[in-house]
């Protein structure tokens, strides 16, 4: 079976991968040989993760890779961190950057929801949502930190995350001028305040 044309087989990328490696050895310089051999390394293992993840997700039963949406073989590959950074890596991830979004999004702990995203930017709004925390700087940014780390992998075009604070409707508080019990009866009346 021949390759897609246009595309390198494994052979050819392995002699040339090699041939490169042979020059860079012939410069003399042990320590670029080095750093180029341990490149090579991490990439082979980088794409082994994810070529493996791809075969485990695949061979998984399709009701289980589903998880509640109708089965089709991606649905797992697509929710997958690895496989999915691998695929945008490549330009081949099948979804829109909105729709990696929301998919990222689902993934981090924070009830967060998109505020809009400017491709021109890449700068992508948005604001918790529900009952996530209490809208403190601190939980704001922990949430904030979580999108980054979540849409590095299924939409690395964001290239900044803007994080609307928490607007709550202020509660109406009643303050009461006794003891519980105490009320009207004790010859006060409770003190009402907003």
């Amino acid at each position: 079976m021949s390759p897609v044309s246009g595309t390198v087989s494994a052979e050819q990328a392995g002699r040339r991968v090699e041939e490169i490696l042979d020059r860079l050895a012939a410069g003399g310089d042990e320590q670029a040989c080095a750093a180029a051999e341990e490149l090579v390394r991490v990439l082979m293992d980088f794409y082994g993760a994810g070529l493996a993840r791809t075969v485990e997700l695949l061979a998984r039963p399709a009701d289980e890779r589903a998880e509640g949406r109708p089965p089709a073989p991606l649905n797992g590959l697509l929710g997958d961190e690895l496989v999915s950074s691998l695929l945008v890596l490549h330009d081949l991830h099948p979804e829109d950057v909105p729709t990696r979004i929301a998919r990222a999004l689902r993934g981090v702990r924070h009830s967060l929801e998109s505020a809009g995203y400017e491709e021109a930017t890449g700068v992508l709004r948005l604001r918790l949502t529900g009952s996530t925390g209490c809208g403190c700087p601190s939980t704001q940014e922990v949430a904030r930190q979580a999108a980054i780390e979540a849409l590095a992998c299924f939409a690395p075009e964001v290239t900044a995350v803007e994080l609307h604070p928490v607007t709550r409707e202020p509660a109406l508080l009643q303050i009461g001028a006794g003891p519980p019990g105490a009320g009207p009866a004790a010859g006060r009346a409770p003190a009402t305040a907003t």
